[in-house]
């Protein structure tokens, strides 16, 4: 199977000397998945987690909801040829196959993509899409979140993050729990990817819909990353970095309270400001009075 990280040769330069040595890079390869043995995309990511990226992937389609709904997932004879004209499998093609009577949308057997760390739904239709197709409501059920737990989940984030220390090249994603507990962590060059690998674990684990916990992204929030929020029950997306307008859009039509700039003691709550307790912080109506 293919590695998360690789060595390659680097020339240094510092304070004007030179020098040589190796240095550790984050893995990228494509993978390829197939619904029921037919193509349906491929997406550029780090190798491993393949079959939980997959599960999420198809989550985020609105294709999987429940841990019944899947058959089971392998990898595919995708061969290559070595130097000695022998072959090995290159474990970047994967079959999802659903269970008997799962219902496939016709648009996810014909789409074909390929899917890259920007890529989504577009536009109003995109926003139409993901309203119609979301199994569940965002639930309500998830208490006021203190600032100072929002505040303290970068760091938590980043202290977990094994593969960024060594690569300085991956974008993570992590659920909390509303007491800022570290639920589970993924690590990919793509956040769309490393989201889908979250999703997929919770849903083979019949954890979906994830109704108490908080989605924290490094970097930006975009749209492609609420929807799958919103797909999966997330009440509450957070980004270190700026959200899209699109996202905002999506957040606040389905009811995702939505955090960017994510950064020490300060944050921007973009929708959905009700799910973070601002008490003694005052709320934006009496600020503005």
């Amino acid at each position: 199977m293919g590695r998360v990280t690789e060595r390659r040769r680097v020339v240094r330069l510092r304070d004007g000397a030179v020098s040589e040595r190796p240095d550790t890079l984050v893995a990228e390869e494509p993978l390829e998945i197939r619904l029921n043995g037919r193509p349906l995309a491929i997406t550029m990511r780090t190798p491993g987690d393949d079959f939980a990226l997959a599960a999420g992937f198809l989550v985020s389609e609105g294709v999987l909801g429940r841990p019944e709904e899947l058959a089971n997932i392998v990898y595919c004879a995708g061969a290559t040829e070595q130097a000695d004209s022998t072959t090995r499998n290159s474990y970047n093609v994967v079959d999802v196959r659903l269970a008997p009577g799962v219902t496939v949308p016709d648009i996810t057997l014909e789409r074909n993509v390929y899917t890259t760390s920007s890529c989504g739904l577009c536009g109003k239709a995109g926003l139409d899409a993901v309203r119609t197709t979301a199994r569940w409501p965002i639930s309500g059920e998830l208490p006021p979140l203190e600032p100072e737990v929002l505040a303290a989940l970068p760091d938590r984030l980043r202290a977990a993050q094994r593969v960024f220390d060594r690569t300085g090249g991956l974008h993570a994603a992590a659920l909390f729990s509303p007491e800022g507990e570290l639920l589970d962590l993924r690590e990919d060059v793509g956040r769309h990817n490393a989201v889908d690998k979250l999703v997929g674990r919770a849903l083979t684990g019949g954890e979906l819909p994830l109704s108490r916990a908080v989605l924290l992204v490094s970097g930006r929030a975009s749209f492609e990353l609420a929807q799958k929020a919103v797909m999966a029950g997330v009440p509450v997306l957070a980004a270190v970095s700026a959200p899209s307008s699109l996202a905002v859009d999506l957040a606040a039509e389905t009811g995702l309270t939505l955090v960017g700039f994510l950064r020490g003691a300060s944050m921007n709550v973009y929708a959905g400001e009700h799910r973070v307790a601002l008490g003694a912080h005052g709320s934006p109506g009496a600020r503005r009075a």
